[in-house]
């Protein structure tokens, strides 16, 4: 079916435009409108989405349950191939309950594959706004042709969602979000706008600030817009944390203070996403790697690099370090490791993407000092996954990548000391939504003669924009030059293409 129209539609007598809807309420509702944190749709197979949403007609409110009593609360939910709902082709009624913070995940199954739909959801006497979602294409087809974007790293404080906006007025079918979804430090003065309380440590905390970060209108419409498949960095628990309690924690925690602290962020982050069940937190772990199939046209691995690493090496920062080497530490861990190589080696679609955190290609300094946060600082970890791939015969190995806070394009070496060793896959490198502030204009790529590698860098704020065929990959790196003030246009700042059984970036 053709993409939902852009124009003005109707529900239940009040005009709307676009994706996010003005609030819409029933005669005689009696309590305050609910979805001030907008919907969701997320985790797309070929017959089935998860819808999301969260009640909460009082998102800031200290004790994290945005303004709800403790009574469950009754949600319906409808789908439709139309943004009418004239007819539907799924419904049903989900339990929000005051446990989960009133979170809703709905699993909206038996749709046809390769097809858009509208849903919305009913609760108190109110609608919700509508959202834009997709379904994959079914096993074995290639399915249309389709857009994905992909983002990072959306510092609350530092400045406006424009470029979420951008993205939503793109209308992708897919939307990728590599972590940093949320800050966990305190309000900052002279932000450009604050934090709502301090450095956040409970579960009422992590909830008020997903609360915070998922009021925001520009927000809103980007996950209105397509489904999204998710997966944390650092920041949705602690600043570097690597699955255990940091010398440098802030604030100070024991281990049951550490332990107590990574279950609320965990149970928080996925009342707040558009997780399926399956992807729950269980104590102070959450399953997130995870396999998504787009037809035969690609699959997604979406890897967890901060629960199962070993800690940094030598400390965090950069550092020339010899422990970085050591074959019994891992950025993934072991059997996270292992899964990846298994999937990689049943080429399952056309191009194998690797949805992930941190950088991957080697990015040395002059001195041969390197990022201990990133894969720099486990090359131990790194080589056997690309000599993993390189042995499957992996025909389109694409890593994407977030963190940084600024754009990159990187072919990836079979040896990075060799500048004429051979190209066997490649990386996009994500700018951050607003984390850094504005930016510059600066193109220039840092350490370049050392790294020959990588081929392209910014530092403007933005977002990446990929068109996916079978034949290539077009990438499309979008910036905007300012986030401190609201409503900037998004530009291209450049373009590359990944060709079909060719690694390595193609100038356009």
């Amino acid at each position: 079916m053709n993409r939902l129209s852009r124009r003005t539609f109707v529900l239940g007598g009040l005009a709307a435009t676009g994706a996010a809807v003005a609030p819409l309420q029933r005669a005689g509702a009696a309590v305050p409108y609910p979805f001030q944190l907008g919907v969701a749709s997320g985790e797309p197979d070929a017959t089935s989405v998860v819808l999301w949403t969260r009640l909460a007609p009082a998102p800031l409110n200290a004790d994290g349950q945005g303004g709800m009593a403790t009574a469950d609360v009754a949600v319906d939910w409808q789908v439709s191939a139309t943004d009418t709902f004239a007819t539907l082709v799924a419904s049903g009624t989900f339990t929000a309950r005051y446990a989960a913070a009133h979170s809703v995940h709905v699993i909206a199954a038996g749709l046809q594959p390769d097809a858009e739909y509208s849903y919305r959801f009913r609760a108190q006497g109110h609608i919700s706004p509508v959202g834009r979602t997709r379904t994959a294409p079914a096993p074995g087809t290639l399915g249309r042709d389709f857009v994905m974007a992909f983002a990072s790293c959306a510092h609350y404080e530092s400045g406006y969602y424009t470029a979420y906006r951008r993205m939503a007025d793109d209308r992708p079918d897919l939307i990728l979000h590599l972590g940093d979804y949320i800050y966990e430090d305190a309000a900052t003065a002279g932000s450009v706008r604050l934090h709502a309380g301090a450095e956040i440590v409970s579960l009422a905390d992590y909830r008020r600030r997903y609360a915070q970060y998922k009021s925001d209108p520009d927000l809103q419409a980007a996950h209105a817009a397509a489904p999204w498949l998710v997966v944390p960095d650092d920041h949705e628990v602690e600043n570097n944390y690597a699955n255990m309690v940091r010398a440098d924690s802030s604030p100070a925690l024991t281990t049951a203070q550490w332990t107590a602290r990574r279950t609320a962020a965990y149970q928080a982050y996925y009342e707040n996403m558009p997780l399926r069940p399956a992807n729950a937190g269980s104590g102070n772990s959450i399953p997130l790697y995870r396999r998504v199939q787009w037809g035969q046209l690609a699959v997604f691995h979406m890897l967890d690099t901060r629960q199962f690493r070993n800690d940094q090496a030598c400390g965090d920062g950069w550092k020339v370090c010899a422990d970085a080497d050591l074959a019994t530490r891992s950025l993934p861990g072991t059997a996270q490791e292992a899964w990846l190589l298994d999937g990689l080696g049943q080429h399952l679609a056309k191009w194998d993407i690797v949805g992930q955190q941190v950088f991957f290609a080697r990015q040395f300094d002059a001195a041969g000092a390197g990022n201990m946060d990133a894969w720099d600082g486990y090359r131990a970890s790194r080589a056997p996954i690309q000599q993993g791939w390189v042995d499957r015969g992996v025909r389109n190995p694409l890593i994407l990548t977030g963190d940084v806070h600024a754009a990159w394009a990187n072919n990836l070496k079979a040896d990075y000391a060799d500048p004429d060793s051979a190209v066997i896959g490649t990386e996009l490198v994500c700018t951050s939504i607003t984390s850094g502030g504005n930016g510059t204009a600066d193109t220039t790529i840092p350490n370049a003669a050392t790294n020959p590698h990588l081929r392209f860098y910014s530092n403007r704020r933005g977002y990446v924009r990929t068109s996916i065929t079978p034949a290539r990959v077009t990438a499309d790196f979008r910036g905007v030059a300012t986030v401190t003030e609201h409503g900037a246009a998004a530009s291209t700042l450049q373009s590359f293409a990944v060709l079909d059984g060719r690694p390595g970036l193609q100038s356009l």
